[in-house]
């Protein structure tokens, strides 16, 4: 069995968060500048079994896609292309950063560290992860 990789993409930066083998614990991976992703995600799967990569999915409150699509959409359809042989979900990612703020701040984290961009966005790419794992179990 493979491992599981959610990605919480942004124009600058995206964080990544993975699974263990027996695909059972989310744990938040690293953020990488959005530039070097694709580079990121080669060397990766060339060291890791990758069995699925999981995108979050920005929308609206009213369900349609928020503006970021414009970005991701495209970043998935080449993921897609590159890596024929590894599904890609995709999943709501609604409120991640908010809950990753106060993740961070529940944990008792440093205001510095609350304002830790690349620390929330590893954090929100562990709660999309978290929740395709909940949702997967629940199929």
């Amino acid at each position: 069995m493979g491992r599981i990789l959610a990605l919480d993409y942004g124009r600058k930066r995206t964080g990544i968060a993975v699974t263990d083998e027996m695909q059972i614990i989310a744990t938040g991976l690293t953020t990488v500048r959005t530039l070097d992703l694709l580079d990121f995600l080669k060397d990766y799967t060339t060291k890791n079994k990758v069995d699925c990569f999981v995108v979050g999915e920005p929308r609206q409150m009213n369900n349609l896609p928020s503006e970021s699509a414009v970005y991701i959409d495209p970043f998935v359809k080449k993921l897609k292309s590159l890596y024929p042989a590894i599904r890609v979900e995709r999943i709501d990612e609604r409120f991640t950063s908010m809950m990753a703020v106060k993740a961070i701040r529940d944990a008792g984290a440093k205001k510095k560290d609350r304002q830790d961009k690349a620390l929330i966005d590893t954090v929100s790419a562990t709660l999309i992860l978290q929740s395709y794992m909940e949702t997967k179990n629940c199929q």
